[in-house]
């Protein structure tokens, strides 16, 4: 019989911190709490060890990272190195730039007013907001 060799690991949160994903690594841990990231298709606690190869999807407000870990880092650094640490599934990013387009388009049809409400559209406004009262 072989030995258990131990196999590499860096803690979840860490890992979340040093690949970018988070600003602070208290923000991975939270969202990590939370739910907002699931290795291998289930909730994972903050301490859990990410080894190569893990699948991870992460949820960041409305979009939706699906990667695969390729290195492990207790570090953080550069953006450069940050994304070396991963790779990003093609249906993943595709589904986050059509998320993104769809979103830009709803905002493209508002048009904030250029002034403020004169005095008859204050009255129009208020009577509006009466009719939700009803």
């Amino acid at each position: 019989m072989q030995p258990d060799i131990p196999v590499p690991s860096v803690r979840l949160d860490l890992w979340l911190w040093a690949a970018r994903f988070f600003k602070t690594r208290a923000l991975a841990r939270h969202a990590v709490e939370i739910g907002k990231v699931d290795v291998g298709g289930q909730r994972a606690k903050p301490s859990r060890g990410v080894r190569k190869g893990d699948a991870l999807v992460i949820a960041l407000g409305e979009e939706h990272f699906e990667v695969e870990v390729l290195a492990l880092s207790g570090k953080r650094g550069s953006a450069s190195i940050a994304q070396g640490l991963y790779r990003e599934s093609d249906a993943s990013r595709l589904a986050r730039e059509q998320v993104r387009a769809l979103r830009a388009a709803e905002r493209a049809g508002f048009r904030a007013p250029e002034t403020k409400p004169d005095k008859r559209a204050r009255r129009l406004i208020r009577a509006l907001g009466d009719l939700d009262a009803l």
